[in-house]
């Protein structure tokens, strides 16, 4: 591949969206360059809109030092990758499963906006004591249940073949992986195979490598702690 590939992202412990992002990169198989702007900071505003139309993380650059396009939104991120890399199997083979999988997927990042709202990430943390029971909220709960239950068709449907939504390791599951930290830190009780799924998603080795960097992380965001 002639083009060179850039990943703008924030800080590992929060953004849900860069994780995303990150993940789908990794999955590609495809080389590319991680350039990390802490957020929350007096300087990240400037320092994302050197890159950014949106103003937000991630931004996806494909190109040169000299022509980038950037992308923006993470379906966007994983579309692209999609066409760079059709052999990765981002999507599901079958022409159902790829539907379902683009449908719920599209439903998380227009979605949920209770849990967002109510459980931002946080993976450094655990917030399931009596002191965090506040974050349960009904309508973050209703938002949890939602989610639950589209696992649930997923893996009834196409999940036979391996531990993941449609078996194998896909897209849909990294649109669905900072849930799986959500739902961690903030004690969202799961069991079964609602709970089995979580912990196919948590111990994947890209997943893991994010989280152990994660954990590494100097940098905290105020309003999120």
């Amino acid at each position: 591949m002639d083009q060179q590939l850039q990943l703008v992202f924030g800080n590992r412990n929060y953004s849900s969206w860069s994780l995303r992002a990150w993940l789908a990169l990794r999955h590609s198989g495809l080389p590319f360059e991680e350039i990390f702007i802490p957020l929350g900071r007096p300087e990240s505003k400037a320092a994302i809109a050197r890159h950014s139309p949106s103003g937000l993380v991630p931004i996806l650059k494909v190109g040169s030092t000299d022509d980038w396009t950037n992308v923006w939104e993470s379906l966007a991120i994983i579309e692209t990758l999609n066409e760079l890399a059709p052999g990765a199997g981002l999507w599901p083979a079958g022409l159902e499963a790829r539907a379902v999988a683009r449908a719920v997927s599209s439903e998380m990042h227009a979605g949920f906006f209770s849990l967002r709202r109510d459980m931002p990430m946080d993976m450094r943390s655990d917030l399931t004591g009596p002191a965090h029971a506040g974050r349960h909220s009904e309508a973050a709960l209703a938002d949890s249940r939602r989610i639950l239950a589209l696992w649930a068709d997923c893996r009834d449907r196409f999940g036979a073949a391996g531990p993941y939504l449609f078996g194998d390791w896909c897209a849909a599951d990294m649109m669905f992986a900072p849930v799986v930290s959500r739902f961690r830190t903030y004690g969202v009780p799961l069991e079964g195979p609602a709970a089995d799924y979580m912990q196919a998603v948590w111990a994947q080795s890209d997943m893991a490598h994010w989280t152990e960097l994660a954990r590494a992380e100097p940098f905290t965001i105020p309003e999120v702690r």
